[in-house]
C-alpha cells in the first residue's frame, strides 16, 4: 500500500471516529432530553407559535412541523429513548473499532491495537453516560428535542425491532402512560404532600370547610382544564361585523362581560370583547355605538385542554388574564375557562348578589301560565298541561328550549312547540345560565298547535340569530 493511500485512509478513519464520537454525544443529549420533556411544555409552545403574530407563515409552519415531530416522539417516549441508546452504544463501539483499525494501519502490535480501541471506546462511553446529566440535554431539554427531532425519528425508524417492543401489551401501555423524569419526581412529591396533609387533617385541628379547601388545593394538579372549562357548545359569541350597540345588548341580556369575537365560525376566533371597553367607548360618545365590535377587540389568551388547573391558575394570575380560550390537540376551539373556574375548584361554587336559587318549584302566575325553574323535568311539564311532548332526548324544560332554539338560550329567547310557548325570563349563577322559564299556551292564529316555531324576542333579536353558545363570568 502506497504512503499516500495509507495517510488518506488513516485521516478518513480518524474523521469517521470523530464524527461517531460527536454523534454519540448528541444521541446522549437527545436521550436525556426525551426523558425530561413534558407533553404540557410542547402543548404550551405549540399554542405560543400558533398565536405569535410576528412570525411569517413559512416560519410558523416550519416550527409547527418540528413541534409535531417532537410530540410524536414524546408519545413514544420509551421506544425513542431506547433507539437513541442503541445507536449511542453502536457509535461507542464503532469509534473504538476505527481507532483499532488506525493503529493496525500504522503497523502497531496487536495488543496496542486492542488497547487503543478499548480505551477510546471506554472514554467515549464514560463521557456520554457519566456526563450526560450535565449536558445540554438536561439543561435545555425542550430546545434539544425540537432541534434534533428528525434525528430521533430516524433512529426510531431504523430500529423497528426496538420500536416494535412498544407495540406489545406491556410496551404499548408503557408508552401510552409515559411521563418525563421531572413529572415522575413531581408526582412523588405530590403524593407525599397529600399523605402529610391527610394526617394533619385527621388531627381535627381545622374546620371541615378549611379541610376541604386544603384537599382541593392538592387536587388542582390532578384536574385538567378540560374538566372545568365551558364547552364550545355553551359559548356565546358575537360576529366581527356586530356593532357596539349589539354587543351592549348581548351583554345586558346574557349577563356576561367578556364575549369572544368570531369570523366565519367559532374556530375562527379573532379576539375577546370586554364590556368595560365598550362602555368606555360609548359612554360619552353615543355615535360610537355604530362602530364594529372588532374595534375594541383584545388579543385572547390560549391554553391547552390538557393543562393542569394549578398551572392554569398561576399563568392567568401572572399574565393578568381572567378568561382564556381552550384549544384541543388539533388546534380547534374546545371551550373557554375563567380564573373563577379555577378558584371554584378550591372554595366551591361562587355566586354574586344578583344570583337567585335554581331549586324552586313550578309556580302558577296566571290562569294557564306557569313559571318553572330551568331544571324542571319534562314529565312535570306534561302533567301540568296534560300533553304528551314525546321528547326522549332531553329531560328538562331548559333542555327542551335549547333543542328548539338550536343554541344556548339567553334571557328573552322564546320557542313554541305543541301549542306551548317557552320563554326564558331570568338567569342565575356565575355562568348566567337561564334559571326561569315561563310556559304558557301559544296563540298561533291559523296555525297547527302541534307544530314547532321559534321566536327570538328582544331588541337585538336579529343579532342573536348569529350567536353560538358560550360561557364566561362577570367582571
Amino acid at each position: 500500500m502506497s504512503e499516500e493511500l495509507t495517510i488518506t485512509l488513516v485521516v478518513a478513519m480518524c474523521v469517521a471516529a470523530v464524527l461517531l464520537a460527536w454523534l454519540s454525544m448528541m444521541l446522549a443529549a437527545l436521550e436525556s432530553a426525551i426523558s425530561r420533556v413534558t407533553r404540557a411544555n410542547l402543548n404550551n409552545l405549540m399554542i405560543e407559535v400558533q398565536s405569535d403574530g410576528e412570525l411569517s407563515d413559512f416560519t410558523r409552519q416550519k416550527k409547527i412541523r418540528r413541534l409535531q415531530a417532537a410530540q410524536r416522539i414524546v408519545m413514544r417516549r420509551y421506544a425513542a429513548s431506547n433507539s437513541c441508546a442503541f445507536f449511542r452504544i453502536c457509535g461507542n463501539v464503532l469509534t473504538g473499532v476505527l481507532v483499532a483499525c488506525v493503529a493496525a494501519t500504522l503497523g502497531y502490535a496487536m495488543w496496542v491495537q486492542l488497547a487503543a480501541g478499548l480505551v477510546v471506546a471506554l472514554v467515549i462511553a464514560c463521557v456520554t453516560v457519566l456526563m450526560r446529566p450535565r449536558t445540554v440535554g438536561s439543561a435545555k431539554p425542550l430546545s434539544v428535542l425540537i432541534d434534533h427531532a428528525p434525528l430521533a425519528a430516524a433512529c426510531v425508524r431504523l430500529t423497528p425491532f426496538i420500536a416494535g417492543g412498544g407495540r406489545g401489551a406491556a410496551g404499548g401501555e408503557r408508552d401510552a402512560d409515559a411521563v418525563s423524569d421531572d413529572e415522575e419526581l413531581e408526582k412523588i412529591h405530590h403524593e407525599q404532600g397529600k399523605a402529610a396533609m391527610d394526617r394533619l387533617i385527621e388531627t381535627n385541628r381545622f374546620d371541615p370547610e378549611v379541610s376541604d379547601m386544603l384537599r382541593n388545593v392538592l387536587m388542582l394538579s390532578d384536574t385538567l382544564t378540560r374538566e372545568i372549562m365551558v364547552p364550545r357548545t355553551d359559548m356565546i359569541t358575537i360576529e366581527r361585523d356586530g356593532t357596539l350597540q349589539d354587543f351592549l345588548c348581548l351583554c345586558s341580556r346574557s349577563g356576561f362581560s367578556r364575549v369572544p369575537v368570531i369570523g366565519a365560525d367559532i374556530d375562527d376566533l379573532l379576539g375577546m370583547a370586554y364590556l368595560k371597553d365598550a362602555v368606555r367607548a360609548t359612554a360619552f360618545n353615543p355615535a360610537a355605538r355604530a362602530r364594529d365590535v372588532e374595534s375594541i377587540m383584545r388579543r385572547p389568551m390560549y391554553v391547552p385542554e390538557s393543562k393542569p388547573v394549578d398551572d392554569l391558575f398561576h399563568e392567568m394570575q401572572r399574565t393578568r388574564n381572567h378568561v382564556a380560550v381552550v384549544v384541543d390537540e388539533y388546534g380547534g376551539i374546545a371551550g373557554m375557562v375563567t380564573i373563577e373556574d379555577a378558584i371554584e375548584q378550591i372554595v366551591g361554587e361562587l355566586d354574586d348578589e344578583h344570583d337567585r336559587t335554581q331549586h324552586a318549584e313550578p309556580k302558577k302566575i296566571g290562569e294557564r301560565t306557569w313559571s318553572m325553574p330551568a331544571r324542571t323535568p319534562i314529565t312535570e311539564l306534561e302533567e301540568i298541561f296534560e300533553i304528551d311532548l314525546d321528547e326522549d332526548d332531553v329531560d328538562t324544560v331548559y333542555g327542551l328550549l335549547t333543542k328548539l332554539l338550536g343554541r344556548v338560550p339567553i334571557v328573552g329567547a322564546s320557542a313554541t312547540t305543541h301549542g306551548l310557548r317557552l320563554t326564558a325570563v331570568d338567569s342565575a349563577g356565575r355562568r348566567k345560565k337561564v334559571s326561569t322559564i315561563v310556559v304558557e299556551p301559544a296563540s298561533v292564529e291559523g296555525g297547527d298547535d302541534t307544530g314547532s316555531t321559534i321566536q327570538q324576542q328582544g331588541d337585538d333579536a336579529s343579532h342573536d340569530g348569529k350567536e353560538q353558545g358560550h360561557d364566561h363570568d362577570d367582571e
